[in-house]
């Protein structure tokens, strides 16, 4: 299998890289600078390469050249297979770190209550005429509404805070329904709204309000478009104080969940605020109101 000098031929190029050799073994062909013959035609061999003495290639040489290549194909694809694995170990290893540990939270419920005054009150005043002449009508409405301004004013309100709306007139002769006719035939509502931040003073005038009795002005009232309303309007103002507190209590409950599984409460994964609600203490104060608000935090749980 050696050359005539007993050596192997090397898996190096030779000397003169112009030439090539390839050999096929058995019935294929043999080509030498890149030209073909037949394996039977010998002469072919001496037309295209001159070879002289040791050099020229037998069917021995070719064999362990074959072999040499087929070995440095098969390193380089070893390489490429071992440094493929090597990255998809270290993407594997990188998405286990990356997992969450959804299994390993805790969910709970914060709550915070607070009680505040109001701060806004709507007072609707509102009386009634009854008449057969609306020109009549026109004047004892204007001097009704200019005693109720001056009222309000003598107590401490500004024409700001007070707002005389338009007289709603019913022509009860043109109520087809109507099976017990009324000897009037014109039914007036007329509104003056006291719109106010002074809660306690409003109060007082709702208390007073008989005053306007003496001077034959009879504020009505039970129809529920006309109630008292009181509204508290700061609620930025303590939002920052009672999220604060929702979240502390949440944090307590967290906290005493983890005791009991033998774990450690860690930081907040995520957190919803909830919806504040403000309602009235109860039905005979509306005047102070009740804010409440529910905040859901999850936590990690640690070993």
């Amino acid at each position: 299998m050696g050359r005539s000098d007993g050596s192997f031929p090397s898996c190096r190029r030779g000397e003169d890289r112009n030439r090539k050799s390839i050999l096929h073994s058995g019935w294929g062909e043999v080509g030498f600078g890149g030209d073909e013959f037949s394996g039977g035609n010998m002469a072919g061999i001496e037309n295209n390469v001159n070879f002289t003495g040791n050099d020229i290639p037998s069917f021995n040489q070719v064999k362990p050249l074959k072999m040499c290549e087929s070995m440095k194909t098969m390193r380089i694809e070893a390489a490429i297979l071992a440094v493929g694995l090597v990255i998809l170990g270290l993407c594997i290893q990188q998405g286990l770190r990356n997992v969450p540990k959804s299994d390993r939270v805790v969910t709970v419920k914060g709550l915070a209550e607070m009680e505040v005054p109001a701060d806004k009150v709507t007072w609707p005043l509102m009386y009634k005429s009854l008449g057969n002449d609306l020109t009549a009508l026109y004047e004892q409405i204007n001097r009704t509404n200019r005693t109720i301004v001056e009222f309000l004013k003598s107590k401490g309100l500004s024409d700001q805070e007070i707002t005389v709306n338009a007289p709603e007139i019913i022509d009860l002769e043109a109520e087809r329904y109507n099976a017990n006719p009324s000897p009037y035939r014109y039914n007036v509502t007329t509104v003056i709204t006291v719109t106010s931040s002074q809660v306690d003073l409003v109060r007082s005038l709702i208390a007073s309000q008989a005053e306007l009795l003496k001077k034959g002005i009879a504020i009505t009232g039970g129809d529920y478009r006309y109630n008292v309303q009181y509204d508290f309007t700061s609620l930025n103002q303590v939002k920052p104080q009672m999220i604060e507190e929702a979240t502390k209590n949440a944090r307590q409950a967290g906290e005493k969940f983890a005791k009991d599984s033998d774990s450690k409460l860690g930081k907040i994964r995520s957190a919803n605020q909830g919806q504040f609600s403000i309602s009235d203490r109860d039905a005979n104060t509306p005047y102070i109101k009740n804010i409440r608000v529910v905040t859901t935090v999850e936590y990690l749980l640690e070993d």
